[in-house]
């Protein structure tokens, strides 16, 4: 009987509320093995379902979308061949015009798949300076990877309704 005396409050208090206007849970309380996904909505409140490639079509009208960098935006990178469902990473620092440090997860295989990475460097590597083409780092061999992927650009935490 005291368990739900004690269980009461916390069911009550869950139910009210509106729509959560930043992370739903914190990046901390989140446990490894965690995809990116679940990662980057916890880390930078931007509230979108579905794989990561869908992310950039997802916040039109809802997030403000753009292709340089801001603290705490989520770069999207899209499919490709190796990457089916695409990849988030969230900015966690700009470094200089063509380099940042991302905060992410599930990047790496083996035995740190589905491990949280931070700080982790990033690259742009187009041709016109834009953000839509990257190499990130992988930790397994201490250096950026050898293939380069598309990315459809930055995802900003502030809402278009907010912006208006």
């Amino acid at each position: 009987m005291r368990f739900w005396l004690l269980l009461l409050p916390l069911l009550v208090a869950a139910c009210g509320g509106g729509t959560p206007r930043g992370p739903v849970l914190g990046a901390a309380a989140l446990q490894e093995p965690v995809t990116c996904v679940p990662y980057a909505r916890a880390r930078s409140g931007i509230d979108l379902r579905g794989d990561a490639w869908g992310w950039w079509d997802a916040a039109a009208g809802n997030y403000e979308r753009g292709h340089a960098p801001r603290r705490g935006s989520v770069l999207v990178l899209t499919r490709s061949g190796r990457m089916r469902d695409g990849h988030l990473a969230v900015v966690s620092r700009i470094v200089s015009p063509r380099e940042i440090r991302v905060d992410h997860a599930n990047w790496a295989s083996g035995s740190l798949k589905g491990r949280i990475m931070r700080d982790q460097p990033v690259m742009d590597v187009s041709p016109r300076n834009d953000w839509s083409l990257v190499k990130v780092w992988y930790p397994p061999v201490g250096d950026y990877g050898v293939t380069s992927y598309p990315a459809a650009g930055f995802v900003h935490g502030s809402s278009v309704m907010a912006a208006r």
